[in-house]
């Protein structure tokens, strides 16, 4: 026995730490843009203690009657505010774990029971921010300015903004979601399949003009759902669409589905925005935002109303859209728009829809949502419904709201010298009888120079 493992055993015995102890097993880190989480495996509940010290700054976890059974060694920190973490086992039974930070951040520790992935854990969710003040009653947030696209090839102002899209991959991190069949050993996870159908909708949406996609989680870190739909309405997101895969006990469950916010969880979100007190947490969106806490009672209720009240129909069409393109390429689980109470479809101001792509309990979809092609294929189909919504329905102020009155604009054409039927039909992509029907002329009538004609639409 090498003299570092006697001695460890020696320290442990003289410590008094049973064998029933705790033991840490293996520490994850699961760094995303804004937090860092760590994720500490232990082999049975725990409790623990927490200090939080400055210069240094650290974070101190006691945790009672446990010890480390793994190494550190292995972590990237690279990416989060921990610069190192240090342990040692004190004599009070306890395991002491050390986080040095760069600096103080905003953190929260709790434990989770086990799952069908996971065992017990003990979890530390750390902002990759510098703390700051907490921003008191009356203060002013400055709401985020929408992206302008040009529209000077059709005459117009430069001012028109993009429709901000908000795409949600479910789950993430220490969250794999649904389990699917497995695949070179290992099982299929639906927070792998619906990031990569995440990533597929934001391309499709930020080649196309007038529309800016923002993703939620843009790789595998856990995000949570009102933290979801909090960054959708900091961008004053006009649709946020989260994307799931489905999962049933039964494997010959199977078809996409699209939902959105049922009534009954409309009207107890409505409560519980209602009963907010915090500036920066009752603002209605839309730029320039509307505040909650100066409001009467029965203004609150109607400003909410009015807000929900478009959300939830903007949702209901899109979702309709979207369902019949998927529809197109996928089984349908049910033929029309489903409705619940999910947390990522209750803000109030952003119409939201969910969308399930698939069964991945069953092998036959899973199969097919694995796939890079399938996963276009499911994007492209969800990119055509919410674009074909906001043509037939255009946001005011927006670049497809212009191109919309632009092209309402040009249904009309003055003859000039040397028109045809027949050549003016060609540019507008009609034929010579529709210009005739819709003009009201016969084979007869005569073309006459500055005459308008009535260009009909395909």
């Amino acid at each position: 026995m090498r003299l570092s493992s006697w001695l460890l055993l020696l320290v442990l015995s003289g410590f008094g730490v049973s064998a029933g102890a705790a033991k840490i097993e293996n520490i994850r880190i699961w760094p995303a843009p804004d937090n860092t989480r760590l994720v500490f495996d232990i082999t049975q509940p725990v409790t623990y203690e927490l200090i939080s010290l400055s210069n240094p700054d650290r974070l101190v976890i006691d945790i009672d009657r446990s010890l480390l059974s793994t190494s550190v060694a292995q972590l990237d920190f690279s990416k989060s505010p921990v610069r190192a973490i240090r342990s040692s086992q004190r004599s009070d039974n306890k395991l002491r774990l050390v986080l040095d930070l760069a600096y103080k951040v905003n953190h929260k520790v709790f434990t989770l029971a086990p799952n069908a992935s996971y065992g017990h854990r003990l979890v530390v969710d750390l902002s990759n921010y510098r703390q700051t003040k907490i921003l008191t009653k009356g203060a002013v947030i400055k709401p985020v300015q929408p992206q302008t696209t040009t529209l000077n090839s059709l005459g117009f102002l430069d001012s028109q903004r993009d429709i901000v899209i908000a795409i949600d991959a479910g789950h993430g991190g220490e969250d794999p979601g649904a389990l699917g069949p497995k695949y070179s050993g290992r099982k299929l996870r639906e927070k792998h399949v619906v990031l990569g159908i995440a990533k597929e909708l934001q391309a499709l949406i930020k080649r196309e003009p007038g529309f800016e996609p923002i993703l939620t989680r843009s790789g595998d870190y856990y995000v949570s759902l009102r933290g979801r739909t909090q960054k959708a309405r900091k961008a004053n997101a006009d649709l946020f669409i989260s994307i799931h895969a489905d999962a049933f006990k039964n494997s010959k469950a199977k078809g996409a589905s699209v939902w959105i916010l049922s009534s009954r969880g409309a009207s107890s979100e409505m409560g519980r925005w209602l009963a907010q007190t915090e500036n920066d947490a009752d603002l209605i969106g839309g730029i320039g935002g509307v505040s909650l806490e100066d409001k009467e009672e029965d203004l609150a209720k109607t400003l909410l109303d009015m807000s929900m009240n478009y959300s939830q129909s903007t949702g209901q069409g899109v979702a309709q859209q979207v369902l019949s393109n998927i529809g197109e390429i996928a089984k349908l689980h049910k033929k029309y728009v489903e409705k619940a109470g999910f947390v990522v479809l209750k803000s109030p101001d952003v119409p939201s829809i969910l969308v399930e792509t698939g069964f991945i309990s069953n092998p036959q979809e899973a199969a097919k949502l694995r796939t890079k092609s399938y996963q276009k294929q499911m994007a492209k189909a969800i990119f055509n419904g919410l674009k074909s919504y906001f043509y037939s329905h255009p946001v005011t102020n927006t670049y497809v709201a212009s191109v919309v009155e632009a092209k309402r604009k040009l249904r009309s054409y003055k003859v000039v010298s040397g028109d045809t039927l027949s050549a003016i039909a060609q540019r507008f992509g009609t034929t010579v009888k529709r210009l005739q029907s819709a003009n009201k002329m016969t084979s007869k009538s005569v073309l006459l120079v500055g005459k308008t004609l009535v260009i009909p639409t395909s």
